[in-house]
Order: structure tokens, then sequence, then C-alpha cells
């Protein structure tokens, strides 16, 4: 399985670089990786030099704003012709010994899957057993830079929703990975989907790192709109919703590794203005800008 990384960044150089070093001697020249630098391009470029040798061609980018539009024109930057296995880390990511060829062992008649996310708390979530279907419901436990997918599927699905995600023209700042598998089960193409063994993980930082109070709660509460969006639009039971809702206000009690409690109310706030489609204030279309 050859491995295409797709990589959007603002252009933070630092955890670009680390994340390039942690791919040294993990990587081939069958595989290929693309930078997209949504800001910093000549910054980006040259720090890319400094990795002429690293084992496989690395591609440099650039497009409008928006996470979900930088992955999908990176994965249009990708050499034609060869149907590789994508993978899209944040620029802060970075991967184990031995992770690139934990994704390479996705079996080839997969059209996607899932691995560990990591931080500095643990698992971001755990995933269901190998062999687990994937439904409605675990669904949730992946994220972008936990998903692989081939890329022949993921264009026959049209890519990422645009409209929706980190940096997106709308309040609905997350759950891009979400929509892209619930379109790939409902094209009927979600029963060769794989949970890769749980010691196959990358690393990263948590969603609060490096945040002020009040920029750690605009996170929360632009990603909580995304997530309740999402059970609007796709229909879940009624029942969902409103635990949803409800669970909004424990937030920051069951994660309180990384939030407050009074995080909740945020995330409570967010999740009601997803489900009813009606946002207050002013600036709904900024997670975080840094």
């Amino acid at each position: 399985m050859n491995i295409g990384l797709v990589i959007t960044t603002l252009g933070r150089e630092q955890g670009l670089r680390r994340l390039l070093q942690s791919l040294e001697g993990q990587v081939v020249a069958e595989d290929a990786i693309v930078i997209v630098a949504q800001r910093n391009l000549k910054a980006v470029e040259t720090l890319v030099r400094d990795f002429a040798t690293i084992g496989c061609d690395i591609v440099v980018t650039t497009s409008a704003l928006g996470a979900s539009r930088g992955r999908n024109a990176g994965a249009e930057a990708l050499p034609a012709g060869e149907d590789y296995l994508l993978h899209f880390p944040n620029d802060t990511t970075w991967f184990p010994p031995g992770t690139i060829a934990g994704i390479r062992s996705t079996p080839s008649a997969a059209s996607a899957g899932a691995l560990t996310v990591t931080d500095e708390n643990g698992p971001k979530f755990h995933l269901p057993a190998a062999g687990t279907p994937l439904d409605r419901w675990n669904i949730w436990t992946v994220i972008e830079m936990g998903l692989v997918m081939r890329r022949s599927v993921f264009t026959s699905l049209g890519g990422f929703t645009e409209s929706i995600g980190t940096g997106a023209l709308t309040p609905w700042q997350s759950g891009e990975a979400t929509d892209l598998l619930l379109r790939l089960m409902h094209a009927g193409q979600a029963d060769s989907f794989v949970w890769l063994p749980a010691d196959i993980a990358i690393g990263g930082i948590s969603d609060p790192h490096g945040l002020s109070n009040s920029q750690r709660r605009r996170k929360l509460r632009t990603y909580a709109r995304g997530f309740g969006r999402l059970l609007s639009v796709w229909e879940y039971p009624l029942y969902w919703r409103a635990a949803a809702l409800a669970g909004g206000l424990l937030f920051g009690a069951r994660n309180r590794s990384s939030f407050h409690i009074a995080d909740g109310w945020w995330v409570f706030v967010g999740r009601f203005e997803g489900l009813t489609g009606r946002c207050v204030g002013k600036n709904t279309t900024t997670a975080v800008d840094r």
C-alpha cells in the first residue's frame, strides 16, 4: 500500500519540522507527501528543502483557507494514476517509529479505516475492536487525523464537504470526517472499513493546547456547533440529540484533564446552535486562529 500524506497547515514551521523528522526512515519512494500551505507559503517551501532526502517526493501547494478545502486540494495534487491510501495528519501530528508501516498494513480491499490518535493525556478515543462494523454510533470515534481512505473512494465521494470543518466559511467548524464517513455508509462502501490495532497510533496535541480561556471556549463552542449540525442534517434520533445536548453540560467535568468544569456551558450552547441551525453573536466562523 503506497501512502499519500496530505497535510494542511497555516505555516507553523516548528510542528511541520517535527512531523517531517518523524517520517524519516518510514516513508519509501513510492509514497508521496503533499503540504498545503494556506499561509507562509515561502517559509514552508524553504523548510521542505531541508528534507530532500526524506525518502519520497514532497509537493508544496496552497489553497483558500479551510482544512477541508486544503485536504481536497492536497489530494488532487498527488501524482496522478496511483490509488494511494490517503491519510490527513495535522501539522501538529507526528509519527512514532513503525506507524507508517502499521498504516501500510491496512488490507488492500479496505475502502477506509481508522487508527488511534493520542495526545499528552493518552488516546483521544478508544476505537472499537477489529471486525466491528462501522455504524452511525461508533463513527464519532474517527477524527480527521485518524482517518485513512483509498484515493479512489475519496474521489468518488467528492472529498470533504468544504462548507464544514475548521476554517470553513460557516459556523459549522467540525465534523468533516464524520460527514465523509456517513456518506461512505450511504454509498454502500463501508462494509470493508477496518479498525487498525491500538498500537498503530499517531501523536498529537490536546484541543486546548496553548489556548487562552476565551480561545479555548470559542473553539469548544464552534466545534460543538458542527457536531450538533451533523446530528440534525443526518437525522439522528431525537433522543440521541437530546442526550448529546444534555451531555454538553457535563463535558468539562468528564474531561477535567484538559478542560474546566465551566467549559461544559460553551459546549451546550454550541450544540444547541448546531441542532437548531441558529447562531447567536458575531465571529461565528472562527474556531481558532494561531
